[in-house]
């Protein structure tokens, strides 16, 4: 293991990716040395290493890998999510993340309670997964051995369904046994019950197999945070239901003691019917949080298990597990598309619903790129395979959905900070109860005292508390995957519920990033059709986009060109040839006026096209000008519709772009929005994002998470526009696996219910816990006369986290705002 204590501090040595010279090490080594904490830091360029000595006390390993990622540089890391077993409360995530935390090399620890998984960053050259194993073993849970031929799913269902089984078997176990405890302890209430069933002794043999085997779980964490000086919600039902069994058990054999002390009764149906009752709302909770990830359930069935390869001339089945990247993969109508790759051969249409999230079917034919887990519709095609295995499309989407449910938004930490020092508060409450009932309370005081210590015990829950905000994340960040939107994390997540201001990059995020005709207007004796024969004809061959654009239009109108002759491209302004015998014009005005050409009535319609942020092209036959084609990078289908819907958001709409102002105010008017800010050169687009946060806005940016990045990286909250293979979803928060912008409102509208269901669930475990315990405590009797009996404190705590995973539950009925 390469990490020691050095004399004055802790030593380390980190794996360094990207330094491409020896000023690259010096670059790192100033920066490191820097940092608050670092005594010393060294970087060797040959074996691309940094050795850095540091107080753990000041700073800590992910700050320093943190430090070295924003000078431009990567530590090799790995990540890991792994199965943990044995937490039973929220206060045993804040134990498994310290336990994480403080082994050698783990950069980033984050424990879900409700998924019961630890998503872990760390530098495998410094620890390994065995590290962590013992770590945790060591704080009294488990991370058990993952069969490596098992997928995700498998291992998911398979210890989900173990656990949920033998918690089951428990139950029932429990409840045979308490009923008869139950109604044997209420002779009064139950005279026809066989009086073999009111012997105490006999009600003892019923308790004990209930308390020791049935409720073992709570012993065994009650041991493990003994071990390590913390308690949790095992410690607070083990010391209450042992208080219960083991008073009545001392009932029987000093009958005569208790008698004089005016006792004399059992409890053993208050401690078999808790534990019961606390491993029956376990049950619910399991099945409940079973639901939770239903969403990842999903997007792994989606995996093909089969791929048609071609292979030495013969097409052959394989498992999709071991196509090559190169294969040459068949796809027949109707069938699954496997992996990711590009079209060799063939046409079809391709239904990408189940990743993008847009219902039509796409176009497909050859060169096209396809997406592994899509569906071919109506073709057959050949394609090559590109992307396979943890490489595809579907597998990084899993890999992102998967650590944004792991994640945790800041609100969720303030919960767990506070579960942490719960119970001993709890423990201390129902100490103090039982002293003030012992010696204030009626007679019998001691009974009276102890059954409101076990209710202060058992009522309880800081279960609610932990999956308040777990299950919601989880069910928000799934339904985002289900309509093609990849929430990276629970901070994105509470972020974006407090955005007022949005900017959209023009090109490619507004527009659809390459030029179209939008206007043929015609001279006097000219149609369309002729006008386009002759300037396609022209540019017949151009690889310019406007030349591009204008040959693309004539043959979506079928117009057959012809090869141009002599032709000659003249540098800012246009070109001439020759075109069926006479001479074609095709440019700007200075173009015509130049070849002494007047353009007469047609310099108005340029005017006013050019005015709508459209490039109008002149064109010249044979000598007259007979016509303008205009040409513009087109608004995408529901541009409009999605600023609207900002609007309607409360966001203020703003678009950033290289264009010039005219252009730019343009398309700017023709979908609404607020302000424009034109003529950016693409190193400046985050400085306009930063000028709107000082302006004390919360800014998202939306651009293709490419050219964008900084600005993305700069924002709030920065989207991407995914391309569906080629995803740019390291700077940006949230990624729109399609292009639709209508997808954004989604978003938005997603974190804004998700966040307003976590403070739902966190508001009930709050108010559940402060308004429940004193009542447990017994406030209400000296006005009312009540007492809550122990059983039903049992009955409330499992109900309360049922109805807070029940609520997260709600999530899945979420519908998209607009499309």
């Amino acid at each position: 293991m390469e990490m020691e204590v050095a004399r004055t501090g802790m030593s380390i040595d980190l794996p360094i990716k990207g330094m491409s010279c020896a000023s690259c090490a010096a670059r790192i080594e100033k920066g490191l040395s820097g940092i608050k904490g670092v005594l010393e830091a060294s970087v060797n360029f040959a074996t691309e290493s940094a050795r850095v000595v540091f107080d753990p006390e000041e700073v800590g390993i992910g700050e320093i890998v943190e430090a070295v990622k924003n000078l431009g540089y990567e530590v090799v890391t790995e990540k890991v999510t792994l199965p943990v077993h044995g937490m039973s409360c929220a206060s045993c995530v804040e134990k498994v993340e310290k336990a994480l935390k403080g082994v050698a090399g783990v950069v980033h620890a984050s424990v879900n309670f409700a998924l019961e998984e630890a998503a872990v960053e760390y530098i495998p050259k410094v620890t390994s997964i065995d590290d962590i194993r013992r770590a945790v073993a060591e704080a009294g849970y488990e991370i058990p051995e993952i069969r490596p031929e098992e997928d995700i799913l498998e291992r998911e269902e398979r210890t989900r369904k173990e656990a949920y089984q033998r918690l089951k078997k428990k139950v029932i176990v429990g409840a045979l046994l308490s009923i008869p405890i139950f109604l044997g302890s209420f002779p009064e209430w139950f005279p026809w019950v066989p009086s073999v069933l009111q012997n105490w002794f006999v009600l003892f043999l019923l308790a004990t197999p209930v308390q020791f085997w049935c409720g073992w779980q709570f012993y065994r964490g009650t041991w493990a945070g003994l071990r390590h000086g913390t308690a949790d919600m095992n410690t607070l039902i083990a010391v209450g239901t042992s208080a219960a069994y083991f008073y009545s058990l001392a009932a029987i054999l000093f009958p005569s003691f208790f008698a004089v002390k005016g006792g004399g009764e059992i409890y053993f149906d208050t401690a078999a019917v808790i534990i019961t009752l606390i491993l029956l709302g376990r049950l619910l909770e399991m099945r409940a949080k079973g639901q939770t990830s239903e969403a990842i359930r999903k997007l792994i069935g989606l995996q093909a298990k089969t791929a048609r390869v071609v292979r030495d001339g013969r097409e052959i089945d394989v498992p999709v597990e071991e196509v090559r990247v190169g294969d040459i993969v068949v796809v027949r109508p109707g069938e699954k598309i496997p992996v990711d790759g590009v079209i060799v051969e063939g046409y079809s249409a391709v239904d990408e619903s189940m990743i993008t999230g847009e219902s039509i079917p796409v176009e497909k034919t050859v060169g096209d790129e396809v997406i592994g887990a899509t569906i071919n519709k109506t073709g057959s095609f050949k394609f090559r395979a590109t992307k396979v295995g943890k490489e595809t499309a579907l597998a990084q989407i899993i890999k992102m959905v998967q650590e944004a449910q792991g994640s945790k938004p800041p609100i969720a930490r303030l919960a767990d900070r506070i579960a942490g020092y719960f119970v001993p508060t709890v423990i201390v409450i129902a100490v103090i109860t039982f002293i003030v009932w012992y010696l204030f309370g009626p007679e019998p005081a001691f009974n009276h005292a102890l059954l409101n210590f076990v209710a202060v015990l058992i009522i309880a829950c800081p279960c609610a508390l932990g999956l308040a905000t777990p299950t919601s994340i989880m069910v928000g960040t799934g339904k985002g995957a289900e309509n093609g939107i990849l929430i990276r994390g629970g901070e994105a997540l509470e972020t974006a519920h407090k955005l007022n201001a949005i900017i959209l990059d023009k090109t490619g995020t507004l527009t659809k990033g390459e030029p179209q005709v939008t206007d043929v207007v015609t001279g006097e004796g000219l149609s369309e059709e002729e006008l386009l024969f002759y300037a396609a004809s022209a540019e017949k061959g151009s690889e310019h986009p406007l030349g591009e654009a204008i040959v693309h239009e004539a043959m979506e109108r079928g117009i057959a060109l012809r090869d141009p002759e002599g032709f000659k491209a003249i540098p800012g302004h246009g070109i001439e040839c020759m075109v069926d015998e006479k001479p074609v014009l095709l440019g700007n005005i200075k173009l015509m006026k130049d070849r002494g050409l007047d353009p007469g009535r047609l310099e108005e319609d340029a005017s006013r096209l050019s005015d709508e942020g459209k490039t109008p092209m002149y064109v010249a036959i044979d000598g007259v000008v007979s016509g303008i084609i205009a040409v513009a990078d087109t608004l995408k289908p529901y541009s409009k519709e999605a600023v609207s819907a900002f609007h309607r958001l409360g966001l203020e709409v703003l678009m950033i772009t290289g264009d010039n102002e005219r252009t730019a105010k343009a398309i700017a008017r023709q979908v609404g929005i607020d302000r424009v800010f034109a003529e950016v050169l693409p190193q400046d687009k985050a400085k306009m994002v930063k000028r709107l946060q000082e302006e004390g806005k919360v800014v998202a940016m939306v651009g293709d998470g490419i050219n964008d990045a900084p600005a993305l990286a700069q924002a709030d909250v920065g989207i991407a526009i995914g391309t569906g293979t080629d995803i740019a979803m390291e700077a940006s928060d949230i990624t729109l696996i399609g292009g639709d912008l209508r997808s954004i409102v989604t978003a938005i509208a997603l974190s804004r219910a998700t966040i307003r269901n976590i403070k739902q669930n966190l508001f009930w475990a709050f108010f559940y816990n402060v308004s429940l315990i004193p009542v447990a405590a017994g406030v209400l009797y000296p006005f009312f006369g009540f007492l809550l009996n122990p059983m039903l404190a049992a009955a409330a705590m499992g109900l309360s986290s049922v109805s807070v995973v029940s609520n997260a539950l709600r999530l899945r009925w979420f519908k998209p705002p607009i499309g």
